[in-house]
């Protein structure tokens, strides 16, 4: 088998991330063992490389690692998703609270218009669910608290294991739409409170969607 053409720069880290490309395209499924050893070969690399790059998925949570029995994409549970979600309802209000109040009018322009964006992709669900974190994260960095950011980084690679099962349910992309329109008219009129709240709502909603 040919090896894959890797970027010399750091090796681990661009193993860590076609892995974690890999276990969010469910090419790697949720509880299934990482063979170490074919992947290595695989790629055509040694398997220190790849030992720090499990290091790193299972930092981020996307890895577990069993004693004497390897690496295992991790398994979400409900309480594992309800926390997840509940975490990043808090930290995106927290977000949209401050960019209802601080936005100035070309933030608010470039708001709109990712909306109208996600507004025309409501029949193409992989579209939709990219330009979907797209807004979300274009709130987190007009809010600009890099912890924040990190957090929220950390924590939507956990949530975007159980992705398929919730914006992909009969009726969510609409209702996401929705629930997206309600916060962009929030912003614009500069009501940071119900910005919040309506992002909060938001999450939760996604949160019954997903289980």
């Amino acid at each position: 088998m040919s090896a894959l053409s890797l970027a010399p720069r750091a090796l681990y880290e661009e193993v860590a991330e076609l892995l974690r490309q890999r276990i969010f395209a469910r090419e790697l499924e949720a509880g299934s063992w990482i063979d170490e050893l074919h992947i290595a070969e695989e790629l055509g690399i040694s398997r220190t490389p790849l030992r720090e790059a499990l290091k790193v998925l299972a930092a981020e949570g996307l890895v577990t690692m069993k004693v004497r029995r390897g690496a295992y994409v991790t398994e979400v549970s409900e309480k594992d998703l309800r926390d997840v979600y509940h975490l990043l309802a808090l930290l995106e209000a927290d977000a949209a609270r401050v960019v209802a109040g601080s936005a100035t009018e070309a933030q608010m322009a470039e708001i709109q218009a990712l909306q109208n964006e996600l507004a025309a992709a409501v029949n193409d669900r992989d579209r939709f669910f990219a330009l979907n974190e797209s807004f979300h994260m274009l709130l987190l960095s007009m809010a600009d608290n890099r912890w924040r950011d990190q957090m929220v980084a950390d924590l939507r690679k956990v949530m975007k294991l159980n992705r398929h099962h919730s914006l992909f349910k009969e009726g969510r992309l609409q209702q996401s739409l929705h629930e997206h329109q309600l916060i962009v008219q929030a912003l614009l009129s500069r009501q940071p409170e119900l910005a919040a709240e309506r992002m909060s709502a938001h999450f939760m909603n996604g949160l019954q969607a997903a289980q």
